[in-house]
């Protein structure tokens, strides 16, 4: 059998945390029968799924496999491949990005945001479309165990590589941490971990990053305001006054940093009782509030974008790690979160001034 249709047959193989056929990432070097396999780094926590599916795809053949590791030469012709010509540590969302950048924030903690942040990332993946996702909460960062990951980033000297869970690519301190320890730092590495979660680690092209804020309108807001000037914000809410009233300030900030307000989300909007009435257990009223306020300090709409029932399945699966959208897609709040993704999906890019990636 030539050369030539294995590699066809390892085109298919896609390497799990880029995302790319591993034959276009020149990690495979074929010689005759013999088949060599380039890892990025030794101890690449992919290797045995990328053996694994090498030696599927090329067991007609009777080809022979071995794993290698990359030279330093080889790493770095791929790093340069991966930057499509960009300068290390540079930020891939600046002016210039074709990604849909949202900000989802809350003021204030306790109000499922990063819940509907996870479940918002996962429906959005699940629709197709290539998806990054920042905990930014760094004291309270939560995103790995609601999308139940416990994957670290891989290195390649220092390009960051992101995890994989839900086809969601996604970045948080709590992957760089051991037994849950705190994170207690200042204004500076603050904004340098973070700084480092969009430069320094490969995002590849996505159609959509969200970031899970974390509560109040500190440093880390502030940071991200500066390094992702298209981004919009989201603001989570629940329906009691007090709520509320928080939650305006985080639409606030972001217009203090130059980010628009692309709308609010209310959750545990209300419990179903059994004979189909709503029990409303904190009141009502907290979105629409919070959107008209943010409406008079935008000086444009803000809209309510959907309310999300309390919902058992939804908080059973923030708790175990698995997405309500995937496990419970009948779930009224899964059904709320899936309307609400398809208005985040059909929310266009402004294009003017932008360098389009379009090759001639």
């Amino acid at each position: 059998m030539s050369e030539s249709a294995i590699k066809r047959a390892l085109d298919k193989v896609i390497d799990p945390e880029l995302r790319l056929p591993i034959t276009d990432l020149d990690m495979i070097e074929i010689l005759g029968n013999d088949v060599t396999v380039k890892l990025t780094v030794a101890g690449c926590p992919a290797a045995q799924r990328i053996e694994a599916d090498v030696r599927a795809s090329v067991a007609e053949f009777g080809a022979t496999v071995k794993m290698s590791v990359m030279n330093q030469t080889e790493r770095d012709a791929l790093k340069a491949k991966l930057r499509n010509g960009k300068a290390p540590r540079q930020n891939p969302f600046d002016a210039d990005t074709l990604t849909r950048v949202y900000l989802i924030g809350s003021g204030k903690g306790g109000v499922g945001k990063s819940s509907v942040t996870a479940n918002l990332a996962v429906q959005l993946a699940k629709s197709g479309y290539r998806v990054g996702l920042v905990d930014a909460d760094i004291f309270g960062f939560s995103i790995p165990g609601q999308l139940g990951t416990k994957d670290k980033p891989t290195r390649v000297d220092e390009m960051i590589l992101p995890p994989v869970s839900h086809d969601v690519k996604v970045i948080s301190i709590g992957m760089f941490l051991e037994d849950n320890k705190p994170v207690a730092w200042r204004g500076p590495m603050l904004h340098r971990a973070i700084e480092q979660f969009l430069c320094d680690v490969y995002w590849g092209d996505l159609d959509f990053l969200l970031i899970d804020m974390p509560p109040g309108t500190g440093d880390v807001a502030i940071s991200l305001g500066q390094l992702l000037p298209t981004a919009k914000t989201i603001v989570v809410t629940t329906p009691q006054l007090a709520a509320a009233e928080v939650a305006e300030r985080s639409g606030a900030v972001g217009l203090q940093t130059g980010q628009g307000i692309f709308g609010v989300i209310e959750n545990m909007s209300w419990l179903t009782q059994p004979d189909g009435s709503k029990l409303e257990v904190f009141g009502q009223g907290g979105a629409q509030d919070v959107a008209a306020r943010l409406s008079s300090l935008a000086g444009t709409d803000v809209p309510v974008l959907g309310q999300i029932p309390i919902s058992i399945a939804l908080r059973e699966g923030s708790d175990e790690g698995k997405p309500v959208v995937l496990e419970h897609p009948e779930d009224p709040a899964a059904v709320a979160i899936g309307e609400i993704s398809v208005k985040i999906s059909q929310d266009k890019l402004g294009l003017a001034g932008k360098k389009l990636r379009v090759s001639l």
